[in-house]
């Protein structure tokens, strides 16, 4: 029984976060003592299935058949069959917009048990598989066991590094016959010529202490000095200062950057839900009591209209002498 990774492809395009999950599957793999294989859906060029061998992967089940819009369900029903035919035992998917779409529906199909939210590598102790998940927003975790014979673990991008772990890897194309979804896309918008948050490692944002959107300069002169995505709080996509797609929190997106730099936001909870699990904070404020202070790792109590530019300026000549 193998270790299967679903590799989701964007635009014949396999991003960061699917690599780190190649990495999971593999040392999952050598953990339960099996081989990893993936399977993918839609239109991907071979050397794109051919990069996953560096990752650990032995076998790719290509499904090129299937249309390359995302379908919840027309995608469950496939992962279905090529996790069957693949004589999968475990599932490893990324905690992306699609995976937790797909994964839930897989569980009910294979009546497995399902993590979501997984932040580390599985353990193995006394026969019993146990995850390491986030809880409360962020604010804790659970260590939980899974039982049953197949299992699905749904993974957060940004929680491990990937690891080149050559292999070779044989890759075979399959078609199955699923009912068509009842669901058209009309259209489909993305974000061009910036990295999407949540694959970010470095991400600055701000809040309503930039006083308006002509003052968003600032933040994007930062944000480019570190080669950083940028973001805001609700209540200044809300204004439409910055576009809704911008907006991390926990009614907007939740991330996982190595760094997040925090512009005049005053840390609601809301905010802190989408964002806490970075690995380290750092907050400008010129309120010493702002709530933001006691989650970040780092604190600058300003006038980010003083602070940004001096703090830019300094990381451009940092670049320049490097």
């Amino acid at each position: 029984m193998s270790v299967i990774l679903f590799a989701e492809n964007s635009q014949g395009i396999f991003k960061k976060a699917v690599l780190e999950a190649a990495t999971y599957a593999y040392q999952t793999a050598q953990l339960l003592g099996t081989q990893a294989m993936a399977v993918t859906i839609g239109d991907i060029a071979n050397d794109q299935l051919q990069l996953l061998g560096k990752y650990g992967i032995s076998k790719v089940l290509h499904i090129d058949k299937a249309s390359s819009e995302f379908h919840a369900q027309t995608w469950s029903t496939i992962l279905v069959q090529a996790f069957n035919a693949l004589q999968g035992s475990t599932l490893i998917i990324s905690n992306t917009y699609c995976g937790k779409a797909i994964a839930p529906r897989v569980a009910v199909h294979l009546q497995a048990s399902i993590a979501s939210n997984v932040v580390a590598l599985p353990t193995l102790e006394d026969g019993k598989f146990t995850v390491k998940r986030a809880v409360f927003s962020g604010k804790g975790f659970a260590f939980v066991a899974l039982n049953g014979d197949k299992k699905i673990v749904a993974f957060m991008p940004n929680s491990i590094d990937t690891t080149v772990q050559e292999t070779a890897i044989t890759i075979e194309t399959a078609s199955y016959d699923v009912a068509q979804s009842g669901t058209k896309v009309l259209e489909i918008n993305t974000v061009k010529g910036k990295v999407p948050l949540t694959e970010a490692t470095l991400v600055v944002s701000a809040g309503r202490g930039l006083k308006g959107p002509e003052n968003w300069n600032l933040v994007e002169d930062l944000a480019d000095a570190l080669g950083a995505a940028t973001a805001c709080s609700k209540p200044v996509s809300d204004m439409g200062w910055r576009p809704h797609a911008e907006h991390v929190g926990q009614t907007g997106i939740t991330i996982k950057p190595n760094l997040y730099i925090a512009i005049g936001i005053s840390g609601a909870i809301q905010h802190l839900a989408g964002v806490s699990s970075s690995k380290v904070i750092v907050a400008i404020n010129k309120d010493p009591e702002a709530p933001f202070f006691k989650a970040a790792d780092f604190g600058i109590v300003g006038d980010a209209f003083d602070i940004l530019p001096r703090l830019t300026a300094s990381l451009k000549s940092l670049s320049s002498n490097a």
